[in-house]
């Protein structure tokens, strides 16, 4: 349980994620990235291991048989579902010891939800044909989210001033403090940015300001850069999805 006052114990907290090829750094894998994003946001203490699916450890085939990367050791107490593990974590982590990360705006939660759908239709696409559709329809996704995070969000708007908000300044999808919704995007459009580039030569186009924007203050965070696989991780993951166009 979270600790409610001083009189409760800090949680035992042990996350196991996917190791990179080399069996021991941070592997692809963007649902184990947001709840390393979650914890360290939490601020609660925990401690991260990295599962070489190559070859399991006795242990772990013991600890959680059948089950991949990412799951959670909570008090002795097996999670392995990481949708169920991230409410748990926003339930049981709560004020005042722990931040909540829920979003304000409901809408923070969709956007950018079709993007990495659309990345990978795009770069599992072999047909030379068909790759100006699947190319469009990824930047129609990325331009729907930069579109969400051009536009002002209620709170930065004064509805007892008379000036006009033009466009919105915020760092993140929600406002100014990263959240879920952030956790859940942000390793999606880095494995974008990094498997795009490398195999379709594709960037996000400039002219998205406030998406760049949202990237640049990202990257700024240990708690999302930090737990980044590395460049290498990516391309060696979609070297064998990304085939050569014909």
């Amino acid at each position: 349980m979270a600790k409610q006052g001083s009189a409760k114990k800090t949680p035992n907290i042990e996350l196991f994620i996917k190791a990179s090829f080399d069996g021991e750094n941070i592997g692809n894998c963007p649902f184990c990235q947001r709840l390393f994003m979650v914890l360290w946001l939490k601020g609660v203490q925990f401690n991260v291991t990295t599962v070489d699916m190559k070859k399991r450890p006795k242990e772990l085939l013991h600890l959680a048989p059948g089950t991949n990367p990412p799951f959670l050791i909570f008090n002795g107490e097996l999670k392995t579902d990481f949708i169920k593990i991230e409410e748990f974590l926003e339930e049981t982590l709560a004020p005042p010891r722990y931040p909540h990360l829920t979003p304000r705006q409901p809408e923070s939660y969709a956007a950018g939800s079709d993007v990495f759908a659309k990345f990978s239709a795009y770069i599992k696409n072999t047909s030379k044909a068909a790759n100006e559709k699947f190319e469009n329809a990824l930047l129609k996704e990325l331009k729907r989210l930069d579109n969400y995070l051009r536009e002002p969000l209620p709170d930065e708007i004064d509805a007892n001033s008379t000036e006009t908000v033009v466009g919105s300044t915020r760092k993140y999808l929600d406002g100014n403090r990263l959240t879920l919704a952030d956790c859940n995007l942000l390793p999606k459009l880095h494995i974008i940015k990094v498997a795009a580039k490398k195999y379709r030569n594709f960037e996000i186009p400039k002219e998205m300001s406030a998406l760049w924007r949202y990237l640049k203050y990202a990257n700024e965070r240990n708690e999302f850069n930090q737990t980044c696989p590395s460049n290498e991780e990516i391309e060696r993951v979609y070297a064998d999805i990304a085939k050569e166009m014909q």
